[in-house]
């Protein structure tokens, strides 16, 4: 039984599984053998058929009352042998890490979307902006283009020591960061970028400059067949070899695998999936100050950058175009 927004969304091409951006899932899926039920809160269903799924899955809804479960219980009368995605969870990771062609194409299209709604958003800013104005900006952007608003942050010059800096009232002031995380047909483009307004101190300049070279780090370590665990391993060892602290790494998870989850999976210790071909991910180093995030198709020959738009300001490391401060 695939229940979770990823897993369902993968597994039906994109569809959109949600009404509520924070409620779970309102279509499941048994996978039989057989043939799937396509299981559907029934208040949604008619919509569903029409707008979501091809013919050939909408053949297979089974509308279920909106006040009882969506998916049957684990073990019962009508599905005594059965497992729950979480009984494969690694098994289904590595089953969509290697995105097809059509996937390919449509993670494409969103990434370069949702970096041009950053670049206009960053080019339209005012420093006296609020850093929820802001928000409400790349919200709207990338609402009008089809892409789910997952995850919106800004933090004006006031609030640039926080990680996950939530929108405040507190103004932009003369340098800010915005970061997005946008979901469209299922996938998920993450990205962060920075913007000033007048000439930048020397020191933010260095940490923004060193912050790029750990990035380097971690895409020279994924590497086909690695285990995440040792790609993570070797990415935070750049922090030191780059003047940051050694434990810079433990204020803020540093990303890892990307698709129909923010993270899929997150890179922590022990993390034992393996980097596959075709397969995106977003690395997001930080420190105080500093931090660089795109989402990212690994080929066979390196690196491709999904969340680019050529108006950004970039230079060049390792042979990418890597995202530099905008200055207005």
């Amino acid at each position: 039984m695939l229940r979770s927004h990823g897993a369902v969304s993968w597994y039906l091409d994109g569809v959109r599984t949600h009404v509520s951006l924070s409620g779970d899932p309102v279509v499941g899926v048994v996978v039989r053998r057989d043939g799937d039920e396509v299981r559907v809160f029934a208040n949604e269903a008619e919509r569903f058929a029409a707008e979501e799924l091809l013919p050939s899955d909408a053949a297979a809804i089974v509308p279920v009352p909106w006040h009882e479960p969506l998916l049957p219980a684990l073990g019962g009368p009508s599905l005594p042998r059965v497992l729950d995605e979480t009984d494969l969870a690694a098994e289904l990771r590595a089953a969509r890490a290697s995105l097809l062609p059509g996937e390919t194409a449509r993670y494409r299209a969103l990434g370069r979307t949702a970096a041009e709604v950053l670049t206009d958003v960053a080019a339209a800013a005012d420093p006296a902006q609020a850093e929820r104005e802001v928000a409400a900006a790349i919200a709207g952007g990338l609402a009008a283009r089809g892409i789910d608003p997952l995850v919106v942050l800004v933090a004006g010059a006031s609030r640039l020591g926080v990680r996950h800096p939530l929108p405040t009232a507190a103004p932009l002031g003369r340098r800010a960061m915005l970061v997005a995380c946008g979901r469209r047909a299922g996938l998920i483009a993450n990205l962060t970028r920075w913007v000033r307004f007048g000439a930048a101190e020397p020191d933010e300049q260095d940490a923004s400059s060193r912050i790029l070279h750990v990035e380097a780090g971690f895409l020279v370590a994924t590497r086909p067949g690695r285990r995440l665990d040792a790609v993570l391993a070797d990415g935070v060892a750049g922090y030191a070899r780059h003047g940051f602290a050694a434990d810079e790494w433990r204020r803020h998870h540093q990303g890892g695998a990307a698709g129909y989850v923010g993270r899929d999976p997150r890179a922590v210790p022990g993390a034992a999936d393996r980097v596959q071909v075709g397969q995106a991910f977003a690395w997001n180093p930080s420190a105080p100050g500093a931090k660089v995030e795109d989402t990212m198709l690994l080929g066979a020959s390196g690196f491709d950058v999904l969340t680019s738009d050529p108006r950004w300001p970039s230079l060049e490391i390792g042979g990418l175009a890597r995202p530099i401060e905008l200055e207005r």
